[in-house]
């Protein structure tokens, strides 16, 4: 048992090495030891072997093929990565330029709205403004007005007093012997001079010094 063992062991070395005249060594003394009728015990040995040869020529294709395919596949990979890198890097610089050209534009838009505004505003400013002055001249005219009101009637007391010295003068005169006549004369024409002022509508005040001048004069 230990001979078909070592025979067969030494066989398959053989056909490993591919060693002919080895293998045919081998099978004489086979033959010889142990009859042609238990060759296949020994043949089968090389069928087997083949088959294991096959099957490890067979792995290690595949595994080359593996290989090689994940080598490719990898290559497909970082080529479209590198693809879908390129495509991302320019649909952001397009979204970039888009929102740019937006924001410009919202930029423009919210410039026009705030000068609009603004020219809104200066001419409400303007009007209110416009108003505020027509109300301060009217407010200044119906100041001066009055103004003028009581400078009239300052100047017609200051006239009214100076009527009143006139006539205690008069009185004083009517006293005396030699102006008797002329004194009552007189004073009968200031008193119909202060009738004539009293019903004289109320000049204006930008002639009232030369009305009053007058009226010293004819006095």
């Amino acid at each position: 048992m230990l001979l078909k063992n070592h025979l067969i062991e030494v066989f398959k070395k053989s056909i490993l090495e591919n060693n002919i005249l080895l293998k045919e060594n081998i099978v004489l003394k086979w033959v010889h030891r142990f009859g042609i009728d238990s060759l296949n015990d020994l043949l089968i040995h090389s069928s087997a072997l083949k088959e294991y040869q096959h099957e490890e020529e067979n792995q290690e294709q595949i595994s080359l093929m593996d290989k090689v395919d994940e080598e490719e596949n990898q290559e497909q990979i970082s080529l479209m990565d590198k693809v879908d890198e390129e495509e991302n890097q320019e649909q952001i610089s397009l979204m970039d330029k888009v929102d740019e050209e937006e924001n410009q534009e919202q930029i423009s838009l919210m410039d026009k709205v705030d000068e609009e505004e603004n020219q809104e505003q200066i001419s409400l400013m303007d009007k209110v403004d416009e108003e505020e002055n027509q109300e301060q001249i009217s407010l200044m005219d119906k100041v001066d007005e009055e103004e003028n009101q009581e400078q009239i009637k300052l100047e017609l007391s200051k006239t009214f007093e100076n009527i009143e010295e006139t006539k205690w003068e008069s009185n004083r005169q009517e006293n005396s012997s030699c102006n008797g006549i002329f004194s009552k004369e007189q004073n009968s024409k200031n008193i119909k001079q202060l009738t004539d002022i009293n019903k004289l509508p109320l000049p204006n005040i930008k002639n009232l010094r030369k009305w009053i001048n007058n009226d010293k004069k004819a006095s």
